[in-house]
């Protein structure tokens, strides 16, 4: 598959809250050109062995390329028998492989064709240049299958993916419902398993507060499996010891996201405070400790905030919610992701941020913790603001890769009538 070279663009960005005043490189990855899909969505991971590797895709079926540590990158369109539609998730095993999960579209006819979303596809690169074809998972008869994220356990290389099968999406039809399901294949990623249910409460399929979505799988120090989603104002927790098999009889509730999460946000089509759940792997004091990061609304409809939660004894009890950012103002902070980087226990949250702008112009923030998510401090890593338009797509999620001290950021910028994908270089260094 031949790259194409996506321009550079560098350019110096202030810290507006944070103490110290910082400049983050900003680069732009890609900028929609009028054919097909805008680009939204994004994912990125900095490769476990080399930083100077990463990769990224968005929807519906972009990936890309940095050998240089994200300064500049190349371009292709994933291809699979199975259809590529939307929903990228990429991850890295401790070897380099890489995972390109996305959503299916087997007939190329797109929303047109009822057989869309038929399945979860997983693609596997051991190269960052060719990928496989991909390995279908969950087909089961015209149900839908939406919205998956994955893991790979650092032990085994296993691959560990979550996702909500919708009985008939956007259904309102008595008896049709939303689960959670769970399936596992070694690193080939050749088959994977029967899914398995592991939500014990069923929602509904309107893909909205009342719908079981949003499972975000983490792996634990000795190979634990851990799991959290969203349905009714809560977040919900599973896992299980034994790869799968077995998981816990009645699923514990975590946190709450309260007023649900489904956000109204102005300028933005849709918003979601979905649920994301990592473990500290690193060799720090924190090592095993849980952490749920996502927004809500507690503090008025005006004010959605970001907030994290930890637990330390495999997710039995969880602690009380912990602001990330640390503005007073009444704006709205959304569209968070984080990550933790294993080899120092640094937690690092991306969002979007309104505290510094009037009406819809929106900022993106970093958030660092170097104490287990106890303490935060914020930084601004967009070079300007943008505004939204909420008659555009702007996707469900952004995203971040954090390893060996280098930090990436990835984002959704709406300008010009184009929306554009742009990371940031950011070193551990810099966020003390």
């Amino acid at each position: 598959m031949r790259g194409i070279l996506v321009s550079l663009l560098l350019f110096s960005s202030s810290v507006v809250w944070s103490q110290s005043e910082l400049s983050f490189p900003n680069i732009q990855i890609d900028i929609e050109d009028g054919n097909g899909y805008a680009p939204c969505e994004p994912s990125i991971v900095i490769h476990p062995k080399n930083p100077k590797k990463i990769m990224a895709a968005v929807i519906l079926d972009k990936v890309y390329t940095s050998n240089d540590g994200g300064y500049t990158w190349e371009k292709e369109n994933l291809e699979s028998s199975m259809g590529v539609f939307g929903d990228p998730c990429l991850v890295a095993n401790s070897k380099g492989d890489f995972y390109y999960l996305h959503l299916s579209n087997p007939s190329g006819l797109g929303w047109s064709d009822d057989g869309i979303l038929d399945r979860i596809v997983c693609q596997r690169s051991k190269n960052m240049k060719k990928w496989s074809d991909g390995a279908g998972i969950g087909l089961n008869g015209s149900k839908d299958q939406d919205k998956e994220w994955a893991v790979t356990n650092p032990e085994n290389d296993d691959i560990y993916v979550t996702w909500t099968q919708f009985d008939k999406y956007d259904s309102s039809a008595e008896g049709d419902s939303t689960v959670i399901l769970f399936s596992k294949s070694d690193k080939c990623a050749k088959e994977f398993s029967a899914p398995v249910r592991i939500s014990q409460l069923a929602g509904d399929c309107l893909d909205d507060d009342e719908t079981t979505e949003g499972a975000v799988p983490a792996v634990g120090p000795n190979g634990e499996i851990y799991v959290a989603w969203a349905v009714n104002n809560m977040i919900y927790f599973d896992r299980s010891f034994d790869g799968g098999d077995t998981w816990l009889e009645n699923d514990i509730e975590a946190g709450e996201i309260v007023g649900g999460w489904a956000l109204e946000i102005p300028g933005i089509s849709r918003c979601n405070g979905m649920p994301v759940l990592k473990c500290d792997l690193s060799e720090s004091e924190n090592r095993g400790r849980l952490y749920i990061n996502w927004t809500d609304q507690r503090n008025g409809t005006d004010n959605t905030d970001v907030w994290l939660i930890y637990s330390d004894d495999k997710g039995n009890t969880w602690s009380d919610p912990i602001k990330v950012n640390q503005d007073e103002a009444e704006r709205h902070q959304f569209f968070t992701w984080f990550d933790i980087d294993s080899s120092s226990g640094s937690i690092y949250c991306i969002y979007y941020d309104r505290r510094n702008t009037e009406g819809n112009a929106t900022d993106v923030f970093l958030s660092a913790s170097h104490d287990g998510g106890l303490n935060f401090k914020d930084y601004k890593i967009s070079s300007s603001s943008f505004t939204p338009n909420s008659k555009i797509f702007f996707g469900d999620y952004n995203n971040i890769s954090a390893s060996k001290g280098h930090v990436r950021p990835i984002w959704t910028r709406y300008e010009n009538n184009k929306l554009s994908i742009w990371t940031a270089i950011i070193s551990s260094s810099e966020l003390n």
